[in-house]
C-alpha cells in the first residue's frame, strides 16, 4: 500500500518515520529532532528564568489578586519575543559561523541544478476580487512576458481566478483578458474564470480550479493580486519542486515592492532586514513543517487537492463557518500527508505590496486574526505532526500575546492604588534589569538583520550605503515602537468583540499610496486615544514617578492619529526617497524583472 493510499485511510504515520529520514530524504529525522529540543529547552529556559523574575519582583511586599493577572499577562505575552530572540541568534550564527548554512538548513535546494529543463507541468494562479485589474494584469503579463522569453513558456499555464462581485471592475477584467488573449493568441496557455458568489472565500476559490483543471497540472503557483514573482525565481522554485518529488509545498521569502506610501516604505524596510536571520533561524529547526503563507509558493497539486480540502467549521458566530486564514492549516495537512512543506530562506525575485497606510495594516491583520482564532478548533486534528500542532497554536499565541501586552499595561497602572506593603526598598535595579531584558530580546531580529548586512561584504551598498542605512534603521525603530501599542490594542478591542459575535468582511486590500484624513483616522484610532489618556492622567495624579517608563506606550496611543496621518502623507514618501532613507535594494538598484514589471504597469 501507497504512502498516500495509507494516508487516504487515515493512518497518518508516514513511511519516512520508519526510515529515519524526512520525506524528501535530504535530513535525519533525529537530527531535526535535536534542534527542536535544543530550541524548546533554550525556549523553556529563558521563559522560566524571566517569569521567576517578573514574579520575585511582583512578590516584593506581598502577592496579591492583581500581582496574579499581571504574572498571568506576563506569561503570554512573552513567548513570542523570546522565539524571535532565539530565531535571530540562530539564523546570524547560522549566516555567519563557521559551518554551511544552505546544507544545514535547505539541503533539499542543493539537488536542483540552475540550468535543469523545466519539466512539470506548471499553473500560474492569480486569485481576484474587486481588486485593480489594470494593477493585476499588467503583474501577471509581466511575468508571462519573463517566463516566456525564458524558454520555458510551453510548459506554464496562467490562470485569472475571480471572485469580483462588482460589476464594473468584473467588466474590465473581462476587457483585459481578452485583449491579452488577442495579443498572445489562442495557444498561450490563458484562462479567466468567474465565481458567482465567493465560497470559502481564497481557499474555496483555490478549491474550484483543482476540481476544473488540477488534473491538467503537476505544479501550481499561487498569487496574490499584489504578488509578482521575477522568472529567475519562479524558475528557481519549479526546479526545487522537480527535483523533491516529495517535497509539497514550497515557500518563497516574500519581500516588499517599492512603494511611494511612507507607511509601506518604512515598515518593508524594517521586514526586510528584521526577516533575513529570523526566517534562516526558524527554518533550521522547522525544518519539513515549514510555513505556508498562502502566497508566493508553489505546491504540489496531486497531494493539495487530495489531502489539504479544508473543514466547514460548524455552529455560528465568527469563528465559524469557512475558515479564513487557510494558509496554516493547508501547511500542516500537507505535512500530515506525508510531504514537506518548506520556506527557501534565499532573497530572491518574490514580492508583494504592504498596506499604504496604518487603518488599512489593522484592518488586513484583524482579519488575520479571526481566521487564526478559528484554529482553536483544529488543533486536535488527527493525525497531526507534534511539530504541526505548535505551529497551530504559535499562530493563535502570536494574538493572544497581544491582547495579553495591552491586559499587563492596564493592569500595571492600577498597581498605583496599591499600598506599599514592604518595609524594604523596591528592587528598582532588578526591575530595570528585566524591562532592559525584554526590549532588548523584542529588538533582536531586527538588530541581526542589520549585523547580518554590516557583516557581509558589499551588502551595505544594496542599502544605499552605511549612513542611509543607520538613518533608516533609526527611523524605522521610532515607527515600529509607535505602530506597536496602536496595533496590539486595535486587536485587542477586536478579540473581546469576537466574544460578542462581531466580524470581519472579505473585501478588497487598498493598495495606492493615498492621503488619509484626520477625520478617517480619529474615526478608527479614537480608542487608542482615549486608553492612552486614560494612563497619562491615572499616572500623573498617582505615580508621576513611572511616566519616564511608561512614555514610549503614552506617546503612541496618544498619538495614534497624527502618526497615521503623517505616516500615510504621500510627501513624506516622496522626502524619504529623494534622501535614500528606508530604501530596500531593489529601489537602489532595480532588478530586471522590477524594470519589466514598471514598463508593463506604465503601459496599463
Amino acid at each position: 500500500m501507497s504512502l498516500d493510499e495509507k494516508v487516504a485511510e487515515g493512518r497518518f504515520i508516514p513511511a519516512e518515520r520508519s526510515e529515519g529520514r524526512t520525506p524528501t530524504g535530504v535530513q535525519s529525522l533525529r537530527q531535526l529532532f535535536r534542534r527542536r529540543a535544543l530550541v524548546f529547552t533554550l525556549i523553556g529556559a529563558t521563559y522560566a528564568g524571566l517569569v521567576a523574575l517578573f514574579a520575585h519582583l511582583l512578590g516584593h511586599g506581598g502577592f496579591t489578586v492583581l500581582d496574579g493577572f499581571l504574572l498571568l499577562a506576563f506569561c503570554l505575552s512573552t513567548p513570542w519575543t523570546i522565539l524571535g530572540f532565539w530565531n535571530a541568534l540562530i539564523g546570524l550564527w547560522l549566516v555567519h559561523g563557521p559551518g554551511d548554512a544552505r546544507r544545514s538548513v535547505y539541503p533539499y535546494a542543493g539537488r536542483a541544478s540552475e540550468d535543469a529543463p523545466i519539466t512539470s507541468r506548471v499553473a500560474m494562479v492569480m486569485t481576484l476580487r474587486n481588486e485593480d485589474p489594470a494593477r493585476a494584469f499588467a503583474r501577471l503579463r509581466a511575468m508571462e512576458g519573463e517566463i516566456a522569453a525564458s524558454g520555458a513558456g510551453a510548459n506554464f499555464a496562467w490562470f485569472v481566478l475571480s471572485d469580483t462581485t462588482q460589476p464594473a471592475i468584473a467588466a474590465e477584467e473581462e476587457a483585459l483578458f481578452a485583449a491579452w488573449q488577442a495579443e498572445r493568441g489562442a495557444g498561450a496557455g490563458l484562462h479567466y474564470r468567474r465565481r458567482s458568489e465567493n465560497s470559502g472565500f481564497k481557499a474555496g476559490n483555490i478549491r474550484d480550479f483543482l476540481d476544473r483543471w488540477g488534473d491538467e497540472h503537476e505544479l501550481m503557483l499561487v498569487l496574490d493580486a499584489d504578488s509578482f514573482l521575477g522568472a529567475s525565481a519562479t524558475l528557481r522554485l519549479i526546479r526545487i519542486m522537480q527535483a523533491n518529488p516529495r517535497l509539497g509545498i514550497l515557500q518563497s521569502l516574500v519581500v516588499g515592492l517599492p512603494s511611494p506610501s511612507p507607511f509601506a516604505r518604512i515598515f518593508q524596510f524594517g521586514m526586510r532586514h528584521g526577516m533575513r536571520s529570523y526566517t534562516m533561524g526558524a527554518s533550521w529547526w522547522a525544518g519539513d513543517c515549514g510555513p505556508y503563507w498562502g502566497h508566493n509558493a508553489v505546491i504540489r497539486i496531486a497531494p493539495f487537492r487530495a489531502h489539504c480540502h479544508l473543514p466547514v467549521l460548524p455552529g455560528t458566530g465568527p469563528l465559524s463557518g469557512h475558515i479564513l486564514s487557510h494558509d496554516q492549516i493547508e501547511a500542516v495537512l500537507m505535512r500530515r500527508a506525508g510531504y514537506e512543506v518548506r520556506v527557501l530562506p534565499e532573497e530572491m525575485d518574490s514580492f508583494e505590496e504592504n498596506p499604504p497606510h496604518l487603518t488599512e495594516f489593522t484592518r488586513r491583520d484583524l482579519r488575520w486574526c479571526q481566521g487564526n482564532m478559528q484554529y482553536w478548533r483544529l488543533i486536535a486534528l488527527p493525525g497531526l505532526r507534534p511539530m504541526s500542532r505548535f505551529q497551530i497554536a504559535w499562530a493563535m499565541l502570536m494574538y493572544v500575546g497581544a491582547v495579553a501586552w495591552m491586559a499587563f499595561i492596564a493592569l500595571a497602572a492600577l498597581k498605583v492604588f496599591d499600598i506599599e506593603r514592604a518595609d524594604e526598598p523596591f528592587p528598582a535595579t532588578l526591575g530595570l534589569t528585566l524591562f532592559a531584558t525584554m526590549f532588548a530580546m523584542s529588538l533582536a531580529p531586527k538588530v541581526a538583520g542589520l549585523l547580518d548586512i554590516v557583516l557581509r561584504a558589499g551588502e551595505r551598498a544594496r542599502y544605499g550605503g552605511t549612513g542611509r542605512l543607520v538613518g533608516g534603521a533609526l527611523s524605522e525603530f521610532v515607527f515600529s515602537v509607535l505602530l506597536g501599542p496602536v496595533v496590539a490594542f486595535r486587536i485587542a478591542l477586536f478579540m473581546v468583540g469576537l466574544l460578542f459575535g462581531r466580524t470581519v468582511t472579505w473585501e478588497a486590500q487598498s493598495r495606492d499610496a493615498e492621503r488619509l484624513s484626520w477625520r478617517t483616522a480619529m474615526a478608527g484610532l479614537w480608542p487608542q486615544f482615549l486608553f492612552g489618556g486614560l494612563l497619562a492622567g491615572l499616572l500623573t495624579a498617582f505615580a508621576p514617578g513611572t511616566l519616564p517608563w511608561a512614555l514610549p506606550v503614552l506617546v503612541a496611543l496618544l498619538g495614534a492619529v497624527p502618526f497615521a496621518v503623517l505616516t500615510a502623507e504621500p510627501a513624506l514618501g516622496r522626502w524619504l526617497s529623494r534622501r535614500g532613507l528606508c530604501a530596500t535594494p531593489e529601489e537602489v538598484s532595480p532588478t530586471v524583472s522590477l524594470v519589466a514589471l514598471e514598463a508593463a504597469q506604465r503601459a496599463a
